[in-house]
Formats: structure tokens, sequence, C-alpha cells
């Protein structure tokens, strides 16, 4: 049984203890030597049996902090290995303790007693741990005998031994006991709150029981720390709610010490709101549900300028109609100064400050692009131009991307063949808006952005047009349809009436990139499709719309849509009426999103949102693509130099990045790997992005207590970690075996990205990083703007390349990985799309518009099954070293370096002068040409063996075909060498193609 023991009593505060059977309290500590944690589990009880015989008996007062353990399996192990001993029966089992007999089948001497041991199943990088449950497996002559004994040989319990530091309990998750907590509500009774502070090295970690720490020490109405001049200092304010609490909150006065101040404005408390991912002040509201703990996180920003000292305060934690509780702080400053407010030390939780950071919060404009410039109503940024129509909408667009791409022309492609318009449609008749409109009124002009209103009129309705264009031609409208008195619509329809030319190509709305069809039809479903938008678009002009209204809210991505999809749009989407369709006719594509019939009370007003994007985005670099060459995977640089690759992409579960989006805790050792690789003038790029977090993060508990705000609610589940400290609530993500990395889901727009932007901002200044490479993230171009911006910083490198795994499945919602991330690639320098893309079935029209990112500005490798060497050289790609065992590509990397692609001009099949055909649309051909000679890559997709004879321009080759040589270089696993004369035919199989050497 469990004897409950008073210590002491002070000033009406109880403070309780429990011990086991009167013995002193058992010691939770870490092994020396770990152990199987999977086949045993990763916490045990140390026996010691002292008396010979078969039987001991043991009280393990464990204070575990899962629910219902009288249904999960115990094992009980001699200290000299073998296997679990059968004869061992249970007694009463609490999370208090347990209580059981065994056999001692070593004799006297020690024994562990393992508990909470787990099975894993599932994928090995997605497990799902189930924990065992009880089974008898005692002989029944054994169970008898021990029934027949009066006094069982007691086995006092030495110590509690987790398998190692990251999966111990101790200290803030060894529970209080039942009676322990009973005590205390009577000592208690009339508070309907207690506070126990807490430093921040104590971080409070369950949610709905009570550490045994708390009830030893008490409800405290001080807390006392130290810091050093400079440093953020966080600290905890631990609420046990005895009954419900609505809006608790915490006031934080001045600290003083005399005549110094720490004013009260460096002090926050970060579950009350703060600075969120777009720079916005944002507040929370705190609700505390009777029997819950919860844990407020506060910080003092110390100044770098502070006296030593002791300073005092105050906090006051109040809730509605309760009566408050003051602590009184005491923050003692070291005549020591610490830089970037101690983020050096994130053990310390001193990175907490970050969550509100504004850092790279701002428009300024981002290298390669140019500020914007305007000329009555036209706006002209790189490579393109918006004219405004009396409305605010565009009247057109335009793109000087040549089509080649290779540069700017003074012709422009029109992206509209007409004005764009959003109708307001009442009785069958449409309301003109252009004649009573206000006209455009800048109100923001800006380098990097530039604003304007623009109202239209009727005696029915007003509508508002907020229009924004930032540098990087991102479009994006705020449209309010306000009623002047009660009003029934037949239709609201915006018209996008794209020119053909520039929308050769489709992807979005469940479109795989594709040639665009000459009509179609959508409807929202916003359940389980990731659709609100499309792209329509040619290699130098397209347009990408989504459609969306005030209560937008990004989804989750990578396999976790269905759990945090969509919201339809009232506007657009009006209860599942809304559709898209589009439609030819002659030189225009007439795309019509249309919302059907709906009344609007009087003043009532909807929200028309539409984000554009104008594409391309900048010209190509092909320089870039032949010269930076990635090895994507840590070795050796010694090794990966022999490769002649020059950036090193390292990803987590290395020994310098070893967990997941967390590049922290091994920076001493990825700064001296980086410190070598630009001495031997590489390049070196981290994994580390927003989708998910490591366990090892030292703010995970922290981050918990902001309810949903950075992790996103779920079932729980997943490995064993995660289930025993996290318990409920969260979305087992990516996990490590051999690291025991267990990552949970981000809930997707968060203060996390704050931290994010600060964290990538240290990495370049104190550890070197030469970009990032990312992996399916969960965040919008706000956060890329802010993460590019740092990158570059001090005319750094600042390379960035993403790679998805194919989000055209049911878990993503349908989307097109090119769809979901086209607002990051005017800030990427490479794609990689990447897992499930298959290479061999897929169309050269996929291949175009989805993969190969030329539309767009971008150049793309390739990585499922080591792509298709051929048709990847058609748009410049290759795959990574050494990514795949399937195709190495260094005979291409040294084809490239003899041919001397760098300074060489690409002139894709989609050109209009491209010197050489193939006369097939089934079989392609790309020419890199220089002066003097051209280098042909000629891919086939023909169903069939195709034999092709190539159209060849000498003129524009700026060759004689009477002494030009035509080869066909060897390259290992991919060609022989072959010589081949004008009208040859080339014979090519299925998938398969040929590069040749004009010269």
């Amino acid at each position: 049984m469990m004897i409950l023991r008073t210590l002491r009593v002070s000033a009406g505060a109880l403070v309780f203890a429990a011990t086991a059977a009167g013995a002193q309290a058992v010691p939770f500590t870490v092994a020396d030597r770990p152990w199987d944690a999977e086949a045993l589990g990763n916490h045990r009880a140390v026996v010691h049996v002292v008396a010979g015989g078969r039987f001991a008996h043991v009280l393990v007062p464990w204070r575990r902090p899962d629910r219902h353990p009288e249904l999960k399996a115990v094992f009980v192990v001699s200290e000299h290995g073998g296997p679990a001993i059968s004869n061992v029966r249970r007694g009463a089992t609490t999370q208090d303790a347990g209580e059981f007999d065994f056999e001692p089948i070593d004799g006297p001497g020690r024994y562990f007693i393992y508990y909470l041991p787990f099975k894993s199943g599932g994928r090995s990088n997605y497990p799902n741990v189930t924990y065992l449950p009880v089974r008898n497996t005692a002989d029944s002559a054994w169970i008898s005998a021990l029934a027949r004994l009066v006094v069982i040989p007691p086995a006092p319990v030495e110590r509690f031994e987790a398998v190692d530091s990251l999966n111990s309990f101790s200290p803030m998750e060894v529970i209080a006991t039942s009676d322990e907590v009973a005590a205390l509500e009577r000592g208690y009774a009339s508070s309907p709150f207690l506070v126990f502070p807490e430093d921040r090295l104590h971080s409070i970690r369950m949610r709905d029981q009570l550490p045994e720490r708390w009830v030893v020490r008490g409800p405290t109405r001080t807390f006392a720390d130290t810091a050093r001049k400079g440093e953020f200092l966080a600290f905890q304010l631990g609420i046990y709610a005895r009954q419900p609490l609505a809006n608790v909150r915490v006031r934080l006065s001045d600290l003083r010490a005399g005549a110094a101040v720490i004013p009260a404005s460096r002090l926050t408390s970060i579950n009350e709101g703060g600075i969120g991912w777009d720079g916005k002040p944002f507040a929370t509201r705190v609700d505390v549900a009777a029997g819950a703990v919860q844990a407020l996180w506060c910080g003092v920003d110390v100044p770098t300028a502070a006296l030593p000292g002791t300073y005092t305060g105050e906090a006051t934690v109040s809730a509605d109609g309760q009566p408050s509780v003051t602590v009184a702080l005491t923050v003692v400053v070291r005549n020591a100064t610490v830089v970037s407010g101690g983020a050096d030390e994130p053990w310390k939780l001193t990175r907490l400050k970050w969550l509100n950071s504004t850092i790279g919060q701002r428009n300024d404009v981002i290298r390669p692009y140019v500020p914007i410039t305007i000329v009555g109503n036209t706006l002209r940024f790189l490579g393109r131009s918006l004219t405004l129509d009396a409305s605010g909408f565009p009247a057109r667009i335009e793109t000087y991307f040549t089509p080649e791409m290779t540069g700017v022309s003074k012709t422009p492609s029109p992206v509209l063949a007409a004005p764009m318009r959003l109708d307001v449609l009442q009785a069958g008749h449409e309301a003109a808006a252009r004649p009573t409109t206000s006209g455009v009124r800048f109100v923001k002009r800006e380098p990097g952005t530039v604003s304007w209103i623009a109202t239209t009129s009727s005696a029915d309705w007003t509508l508002e047009v907020r229009g924004t264009l930032e540098f990087d031609g991102a479009l994006t409208y705020a449209t309010e349809l306000r009623a002047v008195h009660d009003l029934t619509l037949t239709d609201v329809a915006l018209r996008i009436p794209y020119a053909r030319s520039a929308a050769t190509y489709a992807m979005g709305l469940g479109l795989k990139g594709q040639k665009r069809p000459e009509a179609f039809d959508w409807s929202w479903d916003v359940a389980k499709k990731n659709q609100d938008g499309a792209w329509l678009g040619g290699v130098n002009a397209g347009l990408q719309f989504s459609l969306r209204s005030d209560n937008y809210v990004r989804p989750l991505n990578t396999n976790f849509y269905l759990q945090k999809p969509l919201l339809l749009p009232p506007s657009w989407g009006n209860g599942g009426q809304g559709r898209i369709q589009w439609r030819e006719s002659g030189d225009t594509v007439l795309v019509r999103a249309t919302t059907g019939a709906r009344s609007l009370a009087a003043r009532e007003a909807l929200r028309f949102d539409a984000h554009l994007l104008i594409t391309p985005f900048h010209a190509l670099d092909t320089d870039a693509q032949w010269s930076r060459r990635f090895y994507h995977r840590f070795a050796p640089l010694d090794t990966i130099a022999g490769t002649s690759a020059t950036v090193v992409n390292v990803h987590h579960a290395t020994p310098i990045n070893p967990y997941i989006n967390y590049p922290f805790i091994a920076h001493d050792t990825m700064k001296r790997y980086i410190d070598a690789a630009h001495r031997r003038g590489m390049q070196v790029k981290i994994y580390n992005t927003v989708r998910e977090l490591s366990n090892r993060s030292y703010e995970t508990f922290a981050l918990r207590s902001l309810g949903h705000e950075i992790y996103s609610p779920g079932k729980g589940g997943g490995y064993a970690w995660l289930q025993e400290h996290l318990r409920d609530d969260y979305i087992a993500a990516w996990y490590v075996p051999e690291l025991k990395d267990a990552a949970i889901v981000n809930s997707g727009m968060s203060r996390w990205h704050n931290y994010y932007a600060e964290g990538i901002n240290w990495l370049v200044k104190n550890v070197g990083i030469d970009g990032l490479y990312l992996d399916d993230v969960a965040f919008d171009r706000t956060t890329m703007k802010r993460v590019r911006r740092l990158l570059l910083q001090d005319g750094r490198p600042g390379i960035v390349d993403l790679h998805s795994a194919n989000q055209y499945n049911e878990r993503d919602g349908f989307q097109n990985s090119a769809m979901l991330y086209m607002e990051l690639f005017p800030y990427l320098d490479r794609l990689w799309f990447g897992e499930y893309f298959d290479y061999e079935k897929s169309a050269a029209d996929f291949f175009m518009s989805e993969v190969s990112g030329i539309p767009f500005g971008l150049m793309g490798e390739m990585l499922e099954g080591g792509g298709n060497p051929w048709r990847g050289m058609v748009y410049g790609m290759t795959n990574r070293m050494p990514w795949s065992e399937n195709a190495d590509p260094r005979p291409l990397w040294q084809l490239w370096d003899a041919f001397g692609m760098k300074g060489s001009t690409m002139l894709g099949y989609w050109a209009p002068k491209v010197p050489v055909r193939t006369g097939r649309e089934d079989v392609l051909a790309t020419v890199y040409q220089r002066k003097g000679r051209a280098l042909v890559a000629v891919a086939s997709w023909a169903p069939d063996t195709a034999r092709v004879t190539l159209a060849i321009d000498w003129k524009a080759l700026g060759l004689d075909p009477a002494s030009a040589t035509i080869t066909a270089p060897a390259l290992r696993g991919l060609q022989e060498a072959r010589v081949f004369k004008a009208g040859d035919a080339i014979s090519l199989a299925p998938g398969k193609g040929v590069i040749l050497v004009v010269k």
C-alpha cells in the first residue's frame, strides 16, 4: 500500500511526498548501458532479491504517466540475462504502483522489471507501435506453492532506469499518486486553480496529471532564476485547474533593481499570442479544463545594456470570474553578456524568443528581380507587364521572355486575349461594372510592392477591388461584394480570357501536366481534393490562378491532406454550386469561375479572393544547370570531389545533421564539414524544412503548450516515444530507427515559421550553410521570401532546391506538386520532382509542364528509378549523384565538360527556330549550340521502335554540311560510339534516345 506522509506545513501551503511501504523515495535514473528497448520496453525497475528460494515479492512504486498499466505486459529478467522469467504473478496494478511475485531463478541478486514493452508494425519509417498485453505465463504448480506461503520474501526496488535520457520520465513525468493529488486537493479546497512556477530546464510535459515534483514542493508564489545580459530567460507558470478556467492570462510587471528597470515590454507570455508568420500581431485565448494542466511559457528579454543586479517584479495570473494569483519574480542579472539572445545555448529554451521574430519580413527586391515601375496604369517588372483596367482587374498581361527562354526580348507575348473581369449577374442581366467604377487608385508604391483600390457601384451592390502586385509576378486580389439591400443573384463569374498561345499546357483541378483540353468542367470537392485553381501556360507565357476567400487556411500536405483539408470558400464554393470551366474559341481560351445563384441580405458581404502568378518568373539559367552538380548524400569530401560534383546536399539522419528539421544539435560538426568543403571550393546545403519536427527539438513541450498552433491535432500513435511522452493529440510523422528520431507533423502556417527563419539566419552566420534542400514544405511564399533573403545575405550563394514526391494521390488530395509549390518557384534554383514520378510512361507534355520547370524559368532533375536519361536531356535534366543505383550522371557530366555546355544556348523542341527536328511529334530533339558545334539530345516517346531522319538547319548551326561530322559519343551505360552521315536514319527503341555531337 502507499503511505502518505506530510512533510511540512507553511503559510497554509501543504507539501506532500509519498513513499512505498514507508521506505525512502526510489530514485529515477538513466541506465549506464542501454538495453534492447524494442524487445523489453524503455523503462525498468532494478530490484534486489536478498533471500534465496523460489519466491520474491516486490511493490514497484513506478508512478507511471501512461493510462491503464493493468492492461500492459511486464517482463522480469535476471541481471545475468536470459529470457524473461515465466513464473510471475501480478497483483494490484495502477499508475501509482504495481505489485508482483516472481521466481528469482538465479538466486539472490538483482532483477530487472521491464515495463511498457512494445512491438512495431507498419513501415519502418512510419511505425505503429502497440504495447504488449498481459499474458499469464506462470506454472500452476508454482502458483499453488506461492498461495500456501504466509510470508513472501520482499525484494526492494533500488532505482528506476530509463534506457536513455531521451526516454526518461524523470522528473516531469513521474506522476503524483492518486492519494497525493487527493491530499493536495483537500489542502487547497477553496482555490479555483494552483500555480506551480518552473524554470526553463524542466519543461512541463503532462497535460492532465501532476508531477510528483509539484506535490513535494507545493504551489508557490515565488520564482527566481539567473540570466546574463542580452539573454532571453524563459520560465513557466504551471496552471492546475481545479475547475474550468476561461481566458487565462498573465500580466507581467516591470522588473526593478533599485533605479534600474527591465520594462514590462521586454517580458512576454507566448501562450497568449504574439507575432504571426505573416508579421501581424495576434492574440490567443487560453481556456483550461477542470483537472487539466496548462504551461504558460513566459520570457524576460534581458537588455544587453542592463546593469547587473537583482531585479524583482510580479507575474499575475488571472481567469475570468476568478481571483488572481500573483507570483513574485526575481531575476539575478549577472555581469556577463551573451550574443543572439543566448541562441547558442538552445537547450536553455533561449530560442523561444524566435517565435515572435519578424526577421526577413519585408518586401525589398530579391535578386534576380528588379523594382516595379509604373507608367500610367501599366506596371512593369522582370520580363513582364500588367496593365490595369479601370475596374482594378488586369486589362493586359504580357511577358517579354524569348520563346526559347534564353532571355528577354522587346516583343511581348500576350497572356490575356481580353480584360479579366468579375461579372455580377442579377435576374439574368449582367450588371456592367466599368461605367460606374471609381477607377484605379494606387495606395502603395514601393520597389517590391504596388497596391491599388478600385470600387464599382450599382444601385444594388458595391464591389471593392484591392489588388497587389509583387516584384516576382505574384498578383493577389481581395475583392469584396456587398449588397446595398436584400439581393438575389443568378451568378457571380470571374472571366479569365487566356490568349490561346499562352494556354498550351494545363495542370491543376484534377489535370496532370498535359496539353490543355479544348473544353473542361470542374466542381469543388475540398473534402477529398486539394484543388482550388489551375495553371494554363506555355513556355514563355502563362498564368496560375487560385480561388480563395477570407476563410482560407493552408491545408496539410505530404500524406496528411485528409486530416486538414481545404475549407470551401463561401463565395466561390457557394455550398458546392461553384464551378470552373473553360472553352476554346479562336485565339481565346475563356476560363469562367462561376458560383451559381444565391441571395444576399442587406449589407451582407462576400470575399472573392484570387491569387495569380504570372509565369515564367525569369529566364533560364542554363549555365548554373551545367556547373552546379549536386551530390545528394553525406560522404567524405574527397570522395565527393572525385565525382566532379560541386554541391553537397546533406540529408537529416547523418552525422552532421542527425535530426529531421532540427539542424542545431550537431552544428559544431556541421561547421567543420562545411569549412572543409569551402577550402576545396565546394558548397554544402542542408536538409531543413517545415512540415514535421523532430522529437529531439529542445522546444517540443513548450510548443505543445500552444495547443494546435505549432503541432497539428491527430489521433496519436506512431513510435513508442511519441506515445509515452506526448500520449495523444498529434500526428506521427517520419521516423529514423537508427537514431530513434520520431517527428511530429506541424500544423501549417504558424509562428514556427518565424523560428525557422531565425534558424536559417543563425545557420548562415554561424555554420556557413550555402543553401537549403527543401523536401515537400508546409509554408507559403511569405516564408519562402524571408528564407531566400536570409540565405542570400552578405553576397552568399543561397542555393535552394525543392524535392517533392508526386502529390497526385488520395492522401495528398490529388494535387500537382508544381501547382502546390508554384508560389515558391520564384525563389528556387532547381526542382527535383522525384519520388513516384513515372518518367517512362509519362508524356512529353507532362515532362515539360510538371517536371522540367522550364515554363517557370527553372530547370530540374529526375529521381525515381534514376529517371530516363534521354528524355531528361531533352529538358537539360539528369539524375543526381549518387542517389540511384540504376543511373549514373557522371558520363553525361563528362560529356558536358568535353563539349563545353557552359556558355551554350539551349534551343528546345518547343522553340520556333530549333535547328534540328525529327519530323515526328513523338520523337523530340533539343539542341545545345555553341559556335562551331552543337550537342543534340533526341528522345523517343513512340510506343514502338522509331526510325527518324534529322532535319538539320546547317545555316542556323553555322556549320558546313560537307565537312560537318555527326557522332554519338560513347557514354557508359547509355550508348556506344557511332558515326552518322547527314540524312542517315536513326533507329530508337521505345523510351530510348541518342545524344549526338555535331561539329
